[in-house]
């Protein structure tokens, strides 16, 4: 009976019946301790090398778990060139611009902006519009609408021209004024001159916000009384008693203001001069000017009360 035959118990030799080596003792005849010969040595490496081969066969077909952090393994690249790279993302959307200026605002302040620009372009129009038409020559509308151009233009948005003449204004002119007043004892006493423009210059000069009457009230008052009479201070046209009255209210406001005749009191006439001196040319100049003051003294002019009553409800306000 063969040694290797199916009932015996030792290991099987390639050519066996499954192809494999049986995992059982040695043959029967063998003994423990003693040495495989060379035929059998590399039956049993080849058997090793099947079982591997199975073994890891059986590895790659379980599923592997492997833990949520552990890296995963990457897909071979295109013709076996190694890994393949990682997918880019795709590109961010272009940020939104941020609105800026009134489209930042709520949609109610949009609209209490809009029609506050709305309104200054109006006004703005109008203005422009009313200008124009104060320094155009005459014509239809400013004939039919003078009243209310000139309404909006004085005191305020007056348009002088003076300075662009061929022959601009060369002349200081001051306006000075006296009084006939009664005093508290009754008694009657002439004041000396007043030199209200100098008083108007001084409050002017340092003032970096001069008021309008400082700078222009008693220079339009005097223009406009030698603009209505004539060198003998007669009236020219119908507001030449206007014009009086004007002057003569400003400069009795102005004595009172200043306190002329003491305390308590009150201005029965008034006169008024000017004293006119021409500006000095500068020093390259050839042109020649006299330097003599030139005087223009108006007639005295008696206060009616209401003058009087106007200038102490003036006094009590201030």
């Amino acid at each position: 009976m063969d040694a290797y035959d199916e009932g015996s118990k030792a290991r099987h030799l390639p050519d066996g019946p499954d192809g494999s080596l049986p995992e059982g003792p040695a043959s029967a005849g063998s003994t423990p301790d003693s040495t495989p010969s060379a035929d059998q040595e590399s039956v049993g490496q080849e058997s090793t090398g099947q079982e591997s081969t199975d073994q890891s066969t059986d590895q790659e077909s379980v599923p592997q778990h492997h833990d949520s952090q552990a890296p995963t393994a990457q897909a071979p690249g295109p013709q076996g060139l190694g890994p393949q790279a990682p997918t880019a993302d795709p590109p961010a959307p272009a940020p939104v611009p941020t609105p800026t200026g009134i489209a930042s605002l709520p949609l109610r302040s949009q609209v209490v902006a809009a029609l506050a620009l709305a309104v200054v372009a109006v006004v703005a129009c109008v203005h422009l519009g009313m200008v124009f038409l104060h320094v155009a020559p005459s014509n239809t509308v400013t004939k039919q609408h003078g009243r209310a151009i000139d309404d909006w233009i004085y005191p305020e948005f007056e348009q002088n021209w003076k300075l662009f003449a061929p022959n601009p204004l060369q002349q200081n002119i001051d306006v000075q004024v006296r009084a006939q007043v009664r005093g508290a004892d009754g008694g009657i006493t002439e004041t000396g001159w007043y030199d209200l423009s100098a008083l108007d210059g001084a409050a002017i000069d340092g003032n970096l916000l001069p008021s309008h009457t400082q700078q222009n009230e008693l220079r339009r008052a005097w223009d406009f009384y030698i603009g209505t009479h004539d060198n003998d201070n007669r009236p020219v046209g119908l507001r030449g008693d206007l014009s009086q009255r004007y002057l003569r209210r400003i400069v009795v406001l102005r004595l009172d203001r200043e306190g002329a005749g003491g305390k308590g009191a009150v201005a029965e006439s008034v006169q008024v001069r000017s004293r006119t001196t021409n500006v000095p040319p500068p020093k390259w100049s050839e042109e020649q000017v006299s330097d003599t003051p030139v005087l223009r003294e108006l007639p005295w002019w008696t206060v009616p009360e209401e003058d009087v009553t106007d200038a102490r409800t003036e006094a009590s306000a201030g």
